[in-house]
């Protein structure tokens, strides 16, 4: 079979070196317009669900890639200079460029052919029997057969940039600083030895009010390392092209035309607040792969991958729009004590509730507990 994937992101990167993989005989070239270093952001996340689904499809990528982990147990919430800590949270982080390299040298190893610096003719792209279009958020794919796909594409409230720093972050941390503009949220973790991510998002009025419209990215770090001050401890924030912008939210209708089919952020986005981006690609990688087993043709397999992976999906968008709503709303929430306003944070996707914050973290519940007995009695 001959396959032309579109994008060198973790979703057209890792379907490429499974499917060369299970067939050596499969003729593949991913097209990557971007150098095989460059990279925009930080750090990723994984969850260890992702992990184990990682290793089931290819052993040696999932070696080389917990090889550079970062893992921790623990969301930390901070709240009017008060950190609460729910612990039974197993994540793990990497550095998205450390990632990508490394599927890219697994994907060489196997005979994939890497077309970096490439923007992919799109005549020339569709001669092929299977097209992926894994180009990401902005996808042309996805744009050049709008018709077909029938995006549904929705630019959320909040704005938001991606930095890095060298302050080590042992565990997601979610930090809530107010100012005169209003709310302020970091999400923070750390990704390798020496670098944490560092995204911070406010609503638009905030936004307006920092006055960022005309803030040098100098200036903008310098405004927000002043805000984080006591979280950053005295290191500065790290800028990689990092830009304001708002979350986009992707869905289609239809997931393929004909032999064109889309994976990733050019299918679907999740909210950052859930950390399920690059888990969410890779496992629509797996799943197309796994469409194509049991002698499907094209048609066949593109077919299955919408009725058994749209479902996942669906869900998984659902939860992270309820997050976003949440992040969208932050400043409804900030005059609640630590306790409850951590327990407000935890359960905002609907996929975690009391029962699950019991079982991960009993210490934790058993404060919230006292808290609420505490506010019955002061009622």
């Amino acid at each position: 079979m001959r396959i032309n994937v579109i994008g060198g992101g973790p979703a057209g990167l890792y379907f490429a070196l499974l499917m060369k993989k299970r067939d050596p005989s499969h003729d593949i070239t991913l097209f990557e317009r971007n150098a095989p270093d460059d990279t925009f952001g930080w750090g990723v996340v994984f969850s260890g669900k992702t992990l184990s689904n990682l290793r089931e499809a290819d052993a040696e990528s999932h070696r080389r890639v917990t090889e550079n982990f970062e893992t921790w147990d623990n969301v930390d919430v901070v709240h009017r200079d008060r950190k609460v800590t729910v612990r039974g949270n197993h994540f793990s982080g990497i550095a998205r460029l450390r990632l990508l390299n490394i599927l890219q040298v697994r994907c060489a190893e196997l005979g994939v052919s890497l077309r970096f610096r490439t923007e992919a003719d799109a005549e020339a792209v569709l001669d092929a029997d299977l097209v992926v279009g894994a180009d990401g958020v902005n996808s042309e794919v996805r744009r050049r057969f709008a018709e077909s796909f029938e995006p549904d594409l929705s630019v959320r409230h909040n704005r938001y940039i991606w930095y890095g720093t060298r302050r080590l972050f042992h565990g997601l941390t979610l930090t809530f600083r107010e100012s005169g503009e209003g709310v302020f949220a970091a999400h923070s973790y750390k990704f390798d030895r020496t670098t944490s991510t560092f995204i911070v998002e406010c609503d638009e009025e905030t936004w307006r009010g920092a006055g960022f419209s005309s803030k040098s990215d100098a200036e903008t770090r310098a405004y927000l390392a002043e805000v984080f001050r006591e979280d950053l401890g005295g290191h500065e924030l790290l800028s990689n092209n990092s830009k304001w912008i708002n979350f986009l939210l992707v869905k289609n209708r239809r997931w393929s035309h004909r032999h064109v089919v889309l994976l990733g952020d050019a299918l679907h986005t999740a909210h950052f607040s859930i950390g399920s981006g690059t888990k969410l690609a890779l496992e629509d990688s797996i799943s197309l792969f796994q469409c194509f087993a049991g002698g499907r043709d094209v048609t066949g397999a593109l077919a299955e991958f919408e009725r058994v992976r749209k479902p996942v999906i669906e869900e998984y968008q659902q939860a992270a729009y309820e997050s976003l709503v949440w992040f969208e709303r932050a400043r409804d929430f900030v005059h609640l004590d630590a306790v409850p306003f951590a327990f407000s944070l935890m359960t905002r996707s609907k996929k975690i509730n009391y029962e699950n914050l019991k079982r991960r973290d009993p210490e934790f519940i058993a404060a919230y507990d006292a808290w609420r007995a505490s506010a019955l009695r002061q009622a």
